[in-house]
């Protein structure tokens, strides 16, 4: 008869064997499958709703469309407002020769608008401003089809008034694009931060 040990010996080294992954029959948890079940889940839930409470079904399913109307409609609008020329830059002809406003008068219709508290909009208008002073000063050149975004890869300022630009084109997308609330005192801000950029030392010589 082996003694003992030998049988403990043997019992260590099947219990490692049958501890191994391919001895293990248990059913492995998939994402896919688990996502499957779930999706047949449902399916059963909507026609158990649908055969015990069809009034409830129906129900449930107009708030689906209408969510999903109300989802695309706000889809459509925000890539609206992202492609139409004046939103993309903010400049507006002029009414009689067709011409870009010069700065001045963005200026002045920025100020219009935040009288109105159309402050997101006035923020195009003052960012306007801004290219349009910093294209008299040769550190860009204005084009009514280019984004804000553009400007800040072409601009010969300093680190500094690069990193200024940049924020100033940040808070333009949230306000305007995002429809991130914008009031007075960001506005003002803004503008100032906007003036300083414009008309401060940050030009670099071409």
């Amino acid at each position: 008869m082996p003694p003992p040990a030998v049988a403990d010996s043997l019992r260590r080294v099947l219990g490692r064997v049958f501890a191994g992954a391919e001895y293990q029959w248990v059913e492995q948890q998939r994402l896919l499958s688990w996502i499957a079940r779930q999706w047949q889940h449902l399916k059963d839930w909507l026609d158990q709703l649908a055969q015990n409470h069809p009034v409830g079904f129906n129900i449930f399913l107009t708030l689906l469309v209408v969510a999903l109307v109300a989802v695309l409609v706000h889809i459509g609008y925000v890539m609206w407002r992202i492609v139409q020329p004046v939103a993309r830059t903010g400049a507006r002809p002029s009414a009689t020769t067709g011409v870009v406003m010069n700065a001045r008068a963005h200026l002045a219709r920025a100020e219009e608008l935040a009288a109105l508290g159309r402050y997101a909009e006035a923020l195009a208008h003052r960012f306007v401003a801004a290219v349009l002073e910093l294209d008299d000063r040769k550190a860009l050149r204005f084009h009514v089809s280019k984004t804000p975004a553009e400007y800040v890869a072409e601009a010969r300022l300093d680190a500094t008034g690069r990193a200024a630009l940049a924020t100033l084109v940040a808070q333009l997308y949230r306000h305007l694009f995002g429809a991130v609330p914008c009031d007075e005192a960001e506005y003002r801000s803004f503008g100032a931060a906007a003036e300083d950029l414009a008309r401060g030392p940050h030009v670099v010589p071409a």
